[in-house]
């Protein structure tokens, strides 16, 4: 879910921060700002197909890449190319031979992304991986319908169009639907570049400057079995008052805004006498998404702060993330937008990315971009307009050559 910043009085060189704050691994809300605009270059590209048919792929329109450019064409290719979280060896393979049709540097690592580095003034990152769902991949009046249009395929395609035209680096990391794990290896294994750009849907005119961040927990509580007349709580009652309590805590006052607001839910319950018959057992799976105004640690005092029983057991957290619109990143796409005709937008969305992991382990400026509408994430209907796909790849050959100066 994306939410829209409401525009401040800002000129191009001295825009003020958005106001912080915005999601582990699904569709999001957001909120916008916007600023003045500069004219601006912009350049395009050429074609072929991927003939390679030893993967599965989805129903595909006879004939779907006839006419396209190679950009296009490439597009085309990776949304008829079945790509689930874990399944995306076939995708990558595609991606990969697209670099080495140009002559870059590229190879798969050892949890699956798509390494091209090159000039590092510019790290181009989104994910390989898609949400399951068989969507029919067509073409109508100029519009590719398919799993991935938007998320996140169509941001992917247009960096690594973009990359191969400025020379700048990419990197394709996989499983951003459910564990980040191409994420977490990457900022692990290389050191940080001058800037970072992230490929999730903002539309090809928006520019992605927060997420709030993602806390999952798993209570655990026991107590002695015994007759339910007599008066203490077990296990089960434990659980419940203390999920009850956590949530009241946070009561969902949405008045500044969902952004600002810590989202509780429990996302399983489970209860009732273990094996031996000795004991009640209770464990419930919780999710916290945070704001940029509490730290991850904040949370967790609140959660463990209510216990009266049992213990939460934390999985690895992924931190919120807000960053100013007057970084270098931030100008250069505001001026690169204008320059293609738009009025950017700034936004902020109540989900997260692996913007934020990248935020937490590296000390560069970045911000996400892509085109798509958020709002058809996941969705049965996914579909993104070509026109709007190379435009964003206009956008982002500007920004990079922007960046490299």
């Amino acid at each position: 879910m994306s939410l829209e910043l409401d525009p401040d009085d800002l000129d191009e060189t001295e825009a003020e921060p958005a106001a912080a704050e915005a999601d582990p691994t699904d569709a999001d809300p957001t909120e916008l700002v916007e600023f003045d605009p500069d004219s601006v270059d912009v350049a395009g590209d050429g074609g072929t197909a991927f003939t390679a048919t030893d993967h599965d792929v989805f129903d595909v329109e006879p004939g779907l890449t006839e006419g396209l450019n190679e950009a296009q064409t490439l597009l085309a290719d990776l949304v008829s190319i079945p790509s689930p979280s874990g399944q995306e060896a076939a995708a990558a393979e595609r991606l990969k031979a697209f670099f080495e049709a140009h002559d870059r540097e590229v190879w798969i690592d050892e949890v699956g992304n798509v390494r091209a580095p090159a000039d590092d003034s510019v790290l181009l990152t989104s994910h390989v991986d898609t949400v399951p769902g068989d969507v029919p991949v067509r073409i109508e009046n100029g519009v590719l319908w398919g799993r991935g249009t938007v998320d996140a395929t169509g941001p992917l395609a247009a960096m690594a169009v973009a990359a191969v035209e400025t020379g700048v680096s990419f990197v394709g990391v996989v499983q951003e639907e459910t564990s980040s794990t191409g994420a977490w290896h990457l900022v692990e294994d290389r050191e940080a570049p001058e800037a970072v750009i992230n490929g999730e849907p903002s539309g090809w005119d928006g520019i992605t400057l927060g997420y709030r961040g993602f806390l999952a927990g798993t209570y655990v509580s026991t107590s002695e079995l015994g007759h339910s007349s007599r008066p203490e709580d077990n296990a089960i009652q434990s659980a419940v008052n203390w999920w009850s309590s956590v949530a009241d805590f946070f009561d969902e006052d949405e008045s500044d805004g969902v952004f600002d607001t810590v989202t509780t839910k429990p996302v399983s319950f489970d209860g009732g006498p273990t094996e031996d018959g000795l004991a009640v057992e209770a464990t419930v799976d919780v999710q916290f998404r945070v704001p940029p105004k509490f730290t991850i640690d904040d949370i967790r005092e609140v959660a463990e702060g209510e216990l009266v029983r049992g213990s939460v057991h934390w999985e690895k957290p992924i931190p919120p993330v807000m960053t100013s619109p007057r970084t270098e990143v931030g100008r250069a796409f505001r001026v690169a937008i204008r320059g293609a005709g738009g009025e950017p937008r700034l936004l902020r969305k109540t989900g997260t990315s692996d913007m934020n992991i990248y935020a937490g382990a590296w000390d560069c400026p970045m911000a996400t971009y892509g085109p798509g509408d958020s709002d058809l994430d996941h969705a049965p209907n996914e579909h993104l307009d070509l026109a709007e796909y190379d435009s964003s790849i206009d956008v982002l050959v500007d920004v990079c050559e922007r960046l490299q100066e």
